[in-house]
């Protein structure tokens, strides 16, 4: 299975911004969809944004559109999460998640997670 590492979660104020990076284990990730999922306190684990094996085609979730960007570079096995004007509402722990392909939202194999806290 593909490890992977999340780092680059912090406090932040709101509009402020965080880069996420998801560092995979082996050479075999660019054979996958990535994505990143977030969990608020006392809330379900939500998909946040996906993208395909070679990063031409994404997803975001609505609340995010137009703030947050995902890209990915196979060369350094890794995926990255740009967020911008973030919101208190944006507090939670983000995970990395490996797809079989970018048409499914059920992960293979997660990440640990990383804390993001807005304060308003």
């Amino acid at each position: 299975q593909v490890q992977l590492v999340e780092s680059g979660g912090g406090l932040v104020q709101a509009g402020g911004s965080l880069r996420l990076s998801c560092a995979a284990s082996d050479r075999t990730f660019s054979n996958y969809a990535m994505a990143w999922f977030r969990q608020a306190p006392g809330k379900e684990r939500e998909l946040v944004t996906k993208i395909n094996r070679s990063g031409d085609t994404t997803y975001y979730a609505d609340s995010v559109k137009g703030r947050f960007t995902i890209s990915r570079d196979n060369a350094k096995n890794t995926v990255y999460l740009q967020m911008n004007s973030l919101i208190p509402e944006d507090t939670a722990v983000y995970y990395c998640a490996v797809l079989v392909t970018v048409y499914t939202n059920s992960p293979i194999n997660w990440g640990q997670g990383t804390q993001v806290t807005v304060s308003s």
